[in-house]
């Protein structure tokens, strides 16, 4: 009999402690009860059950009412904590909530579901005073300290000046280096454009002028002595001067030596490897007789001097080459240095084009961002 009583009351035990372990609880509290308008509180719903239940939260979310006037601003991630070696947990569902009504709230109980079972939460309570004026003291507003205790305290000290907004360089860096690189774009373009219009050309104007034989440019500046003459009785030394720098001229370009700068007689002794000594006797003596004139201030007389110059007028006639009139005329040609300078004009223009857009599309940008900096 004994062994029965003994053996129930294991059993009741046994059931007892197998029911406490299987029980859900669910409850539900607040940081604070009383708040100013617009302040905020956390309202926490925690849950109790095994780990191999599944508990489900009341569905909350931003800008919810739990009610009327009393309203979610933010659902907190779910807490868990495990209890008795892992075989039970606690989870907790924290809302932030606030009310912009002064009044007493009523929160009705709180439906958790754990599997396909539905529990209650203890309801709670929300008293949300307004921003009370003492007109003795208009710096001062009620304040709720931890323990739920209300007391006047300072709003201000005085009225505060404007403060300016602190410099921030990452406001203004896209600015200022955006300034820059349109500095720097334009100081480029006005180089190439000035280069382009006032450095040397990259295009070299090439004008072929027809170019007339050395006897016929010899035969006009003649001419052009010969008709001022009137001077040579008296200057003596420049008409003999413009006569045979004529003739060098002429010899020069005939024969392709350098008679401007040699002597009479080395141009005298050079020609008798072209001409034969009749040829140039009287030249020889033109030369002579303009050295003279030239150096020992020797003085001539009008028909000696009528006639070197048609000696002159002589030597060129028999020595002068006269133009094919068949002859083929050639075809100017631009050089590899003037085709290298039309690609560089090209390359110029469309690099002085695309600086141009860009230093555009970056004004655009800057004056954006700076409206949007001083808005």
């Amino acid at each position: 009999m004994k062994g029965n009583k003994l053996f129930l009351l294991l059993l009741l035990l046994v059931c007892t402690a197998f029911s406490a372990m299987a029980q859900v609880t669910v409850k539900a509290e607040m940081d604070s009860i009383q708040i100013l308008i617009g302040q905020q509180t956390g309202l926490k719903v925690s849950v109790t059950c095994d780990v191999n239940q599944h508990p489900v939260f009341p569905a909350l979310s931003k800008r919810n009412q739990i009610v009327s006037g009393v309203e979610v601003v933010d659902v907190c991630p779910v807490d868990t904590q495990m209890l008795n070696e892992g075989k039970r947990m606690e989870l907790s569902q924290r809302y932030i909530i606030t009310s912009f009504d002064s009044a007493s709230y009523y929160l009705p109980p709180m439906d958790v579901v754990v599997d396909t079972t539905h529990y209650k939460t203890n309801p709670l309570a929300l008293v949300v005073y307004t921003v009370p004026v003492d007109t003795n003291h208009v710096d001062r507003v009620l304040h709720f300290d931890e323990n739920g205790e209300a007391q006047l305290v300072e709003f201000h000290d005085g009225a505060k000046d404007i403060e300016a907004v602190p410099f921030s360089w990452d406001d203004w860096a896209g600015v200022v280096y955006g300034s820059l690189f349109v500095i720097v774009l334009l100081v480029l373009i006005f180089v190439m454009l000035v280069w382009l219009k006032q450095g040397n050309p990259i295009i070299r104007i090439i004008r072929h002028k027809a170019k007339l034989p050395p006897h016929q440019v010899a035969m006009k500046e003649i001419q052009r002595i010969k008709t001022e003459r009137t001077w040579a009785a008296e200057d003596s030394k420049e008409y003999y001067t413009q006569l045979t720098e004529t003739l060098r001229n002429y010899i020069q370009e005939r024969y392709g030596f350098r008679a401007m700068d040699m002597t009479s007689s080395e141009i005298i002794e050079r020609l008798m490897q072209e001409n034969d000594e009749t040829l140039i006797a009287e030249l020889r003596q033109l030369f002579q007789t303009a050295d003279l004139v030239k150096f020992a201030k020797f003085n001539t007389l009008v028909n000696e001097n009528d006639a070197n110059l048609v000696a002159a007028v002589n030597y060129i006639n028999h020595t002068k080459l006269e133009v094919d009139p068949n002859a083929k005329v050639e075809e100017p040609r631009y050089t590899p240095e003037d085709i290298r300078s039309i690609g560089l004009k090209w390359v110029l223009r469309v690099l002085i084009s695309l600086c141009i857009i860009a230093v555009l599309l970056v004004a655009v940008l800057v004056v954006l961002r700076l409206v949007d900096l001083l808005s």
